[in-house]
């Protein structure tokens, strides 16, 4: 039976939280299964309410605050799981609300073999959130370059590929069509520039910046040791799984990345087909695109340790095949590096790094 926020809990096996902006939705049961506890609080009442509340496991669903809450938890003497909210979705009985919410969060979080989210530390999510910030510039960059090449097109003007040589030819083509452009059309491609040049300087500023965290973070220098991985990788890879305890193997990271093969079998016949691209998006984006790097310079193969398998794949598979495979073996040869504490040790020679 539902109990009342005055009402003394003495056991609990678990409590689903679900988390909300400004009110929490509390669900506890105790070792029997029986609903004991059913309650709302407001956010800034979590530490009051929790202290009143004996230590046990707390789930919660992988979201915004979810790690603040965790670490809040962890420090009265709790033990907090964070769910991915796809884990949760079999509990939930009824129709959907706070409370049955809540209450799938509870159930979801006694589950033994469970996978749950690894709890960040606070360094992380500032390293998370510099590469959510320079991804956002990085894309209104990109719509910016695109609507300049937009609004020229519609003047019957068209400029080849590349941002350097829109940049390079802008005022030479604003100049030369002066009588095909309206003064008007002139100065709002002149404000997107501007705009572009804003956000050239704040990109550059936030990459300088993480580049600095590279240089003075151990586990960022150790990955940077292996091929094609820069600062930008070694930092969104730290931040994204820390020393990569969540994972018990490379192949469970570049599952969790997306770069394994969708499974659909059944029967006893495996059934593979493209890549899951489940997981981190932004993180298996930039190790495709370290693939790609080194499959630029064929001739620096043979002195990688995973060269003969390169040479060998490049033969038989279509180059974007190849990069995602690449970009799979690079992950599991990364989350080694992390999870051992240790550079990696083949012959190797400097690449582009992303």
């Amino acid at each position: 039976m539902a109990t009342t926020s005055k009402q003394t809990i003495s056991v609990l096996s678990s409590i689903g939280i679900d988390i909300g902006k400004d009110v929490f939705h509390l669900v506890g049961f105790d070792p029997v299964g029986t609903l004991v506890l059913r309650r709302q609080i407001k956010r800034l009442a979590l530490v009051k309410e929790f202290k009143k509340l004996p230590p046990c496991i707390v789930g919660m669903e992988a979201c915004l605050s979810a790690h603040f809450v965790s670490r809040t938890l962890r420090k009265l003497g709790f033990e907090p799981r964070i769910i991915p909210a796809k884990y949760t979705k079999p509990f939930i009985k009824g129709q959907k609300n706070d409370y049955n919410d809540a209450e799938a969060i509870a159930e979801a979080a006694l589950r033994p073999n469970l996978k749950t989210v690894q709890e960040k530390t606070q360094d992380q999510l500032d390293l998370q959130a510099l590469h959510r910030v320079r991804s956002r510039l990085v894309s209104r960059r990109t719509a910016t370059i695109n609507q300049i090449r937009a609004f020229l097109i519609e003047q019957g003007i068209t400029v080849r590929t590349g941002a350097h040589a829109l940049r390079n030819s802008l005022f030479a083509i604003l100049q030369n069509r002066e009588d095909e452009i309206s003064p008007r059309m002139n100065d709002i491609i002149i404000g997107l520039y501007e705009d572009w040049l804003w956000l050239d300087e704040r990109i550059e500023s936030i990459t300088d910046e993480i580049e600095t965290i590279s240089k003075q973070e151990a586990n960022c220098l150790r990955l940077m040791t292996v091929p094609g991985i820069g600062p930008i990788i070694s930092t969104a890879m730290v931040a994204a799984i820390g020393t990569g305890e969540a994972f018990e193997r490379g192949r469970d990271f570049g599952a969790w990345l997306g770069l394994v093969p969708r499974q659909y079998s059944t029967g006893g016949k495996p059934i593979l087909g493209r890549i899951s691209k489940r997981g981190s998006r932004y993180l298996r984006t930039l190790f495709v695109q370290a693939a790609h790097v080194i499959l630029m310079r064929p001739q620096n193969w043979e002195r990688f340790s995973f060269g003969p398998w390169l040479e060998q794949a490049s033969q038989r598979m279509h180059k974007n095949k190849l990069a995602a495979a690449l970009a799979n073996k690079l992950a599991r040869i990364a989350w080694s590096v992390l999870r051992n504490s240790k550079g990696f040790d083949a012959n190797r020679t400097k690449v582009t790094a992303v």
